[in-house]
């Protein structure tokens, strides 16, 4: 009898642990293993909160290869994502594959390059969004950036004001440390060429960052030979283009930049009214 007695408790201790096992693996699978959830918590709140378009193509590609098995879970419907429009996570995504793109254009990225980044993310975003986006940067940095592919990508799916919005982003990024980058310069060139920016909305932005002694007229795309009302006609119409309300649904923070920009037009038409003596 103690015999049979012993036998029944060893099989239901056995039974227990054997099922106690099986359910800390399944929890184990749903959640991943603790570095995983960890970058879970860093990156999902921005990255899984808001979604659409670059679930897919390259963009999806590279975040899936940056991410792992948290891309592999937001795919699944881990986290709410809207297809079929631009979100605020698509926006930052895009910001964020195009700046280690041009990160990347010498071939190095150096420590101090990355502070600069760090420090124009936080001024852009705030502190905490700001690390956050440059913790999945470093993730980012470390996979291959097909730039024509990324960039058409990006032109088939968002609107041309928050291409525009990118644009500025990436040349205040690469004008971050103080200096002019020509290599950088170049890459970015190329980005918007393949996103489908026209020819005079980038010399535009170019030459809100790149000085020279004629930005003022290249910001408002008008020769030196403008007339008056030439003038104020391409003030009128830039500053409809740039209008901050344009990107008004990426959120605030790239509202405020995007009326650092317009700010830009403005200064360049006040230049012009006081170099030609208009009132």
């Amino acid at each position: 009898m103690d015999l049979a007695v012993t036998l029944l408790l060893v099989a239901v201790v056995g039974f227990y642990l054997y099922t106690s096992a099986r359910k800390r693996a399944r929890v184990k699978d749903a959640a991943g293993s603790p570095k995983e959830q960890e970058k879970s918590m860093k990156y999902g709140k921005w990255i899984g909160g808001g979604l659409g378009w670059t679930f897919g193509g390259p963009i999806g590609a590279i975040l899936g290869f940056a991410f792992g098995s948290i891309y592999d879970s937001m795919q699944s419907g881990k986290y709410a994502y809207e297809a079929g429009t631009t979100m605020r996570g698509d926006f930052t995504v895009s910001l964020l594959v195009l700046t280690a793109a041009v990160m990347k254009a010498d071939n190095k990225v150096s420590r101090s390059e990355l502070e600069y980044v760090k420090a124009f993310l936080i001024r852009q975003f705030g502190p905490e969004l700001g690390r956050e986006q440059v913790l999945a940067l470093r993730e980012i940095l470390k996979q291959d950036i097909d730039v024509a592919e990324v960039s058409r990508q990006i032109a088939r799916q968002m609107d041309y004001s928050s291409r525009l919005q990118l644009l500025h982003y990436l040349f205040g990024l690469s004008a971050a440390d103080g200096q002019t980058h020509p290599g950088e310069v170049e890459m970015i060139g190329r980005i918007s060429a393949f996103m489908g920016i026209r020819t005079p909305d980038f010399d535009s932005i170019r030459a809100m960052f790149v000085k020279d002694v004629n930005n003022a007229y290249k910001i408002l795309e008008i020769s030196l030979e403008a007339t008056d009302e030439e003038v104020k006609k391409a003030y009128r119409r830039m500053a409809l283009k740039y209008h901050p309300d344009k990107v008004t649904h990426l959120g605030e923070d790239v509202k405020r930049a995007a009326t650092e920009k317009f700010q830009m037009v403005q200064a360049a038409y006040e230049e012009i009214k006081k170099q030609k003596g208009m009132k």
